[in-house]
């Protein structure tokens, strides 16, 4: 698997800057290159063509995702460019049905992707401490990033045909992003990306 699409989730609001998935996004692709993966890009910020973003998650054999996590959920453009990109790509190689058929419409829901054989990887970014997922009586509940704040989008996949790879959640970005966290970041960031593309 060589063909990897890295998309930028990022945008410009209130506070943020959408600095630090951009420079996630850079991470990526350093190591990526390093190790000679042929990769495309998407910034959501920018301008860009519904039927060309579809074609790059056809031809992608992995798709890695970096977003932001505002009020529990994907930023609004990238929510409306995810709205946007997978309802052009109806019958054009991201999904042909919901999966049912007339005659038994009860069953094989979310069984009609065309994007079977790709892998996708998440990557968020908090302001929430990765304690408040894990601890006793904390917000979160003990409730993983992935199985809560983040199920809906991992279904997303499946239903287009996308197998999940091990996903990296940075946690306390707003308060914790010092220089030497940032360097932390990076290093264990870069560690997972060794280990999740070494057998792919």
């Amino acid at each position: 698997m060589k063909k990897i699409f890295i998309i930028n989730g990022s945008q410009n609001f209130a506070h943020s800057g959408g600095k630090f998935n951009e420079t996630v996004t850079d991470w990526t692709i350093e190591y990526l290159k390093s190790k000679n993966y042929e990769i495309k890009t998407t910034d959501i910020k920018q301008d860009f063509d519904l039927d060309e973003e579809v074609e790059k998650f056809v031809w992608a054999d992995v798709v890695v995702y970096h977003t932001p996590v505002w009020w529990f959920q994907l930023p609004n453009l990238f929510k409306k460019y995810i709205d946007d990109v997978f309802t052009a790509g109806h019958n054009k190689g991201i999904y042909k049905s919901d999966g049912r058929s007339r005659v038994n419409p009860d069953i094989n829901y979310g069984t009609g992707g065309q994007l079977h054989g790709r892998k996708y990887m998440l990557t968020t970014s908090w302001n929430a401490p990765a304690t408040a997922f894990t601890l006793p009586g904390e917000f979160f509940e003990e409730t993983s990033v992935d199985d809560g704040a983040m199920f809906g989008f991992h279904k997303m996949n499946k239903f287009v045909g996308m197998e999940k790879l091990n996903g990296f959640h940075f946690h306390d970005v707003e308060k914790g992003a010092t220089a030497e966290n940032i360097v932390i970041f990076e290093k264990n960031y870069k560690d997972h990306l060794e280990e999740t593309f070494k057998n792919l």
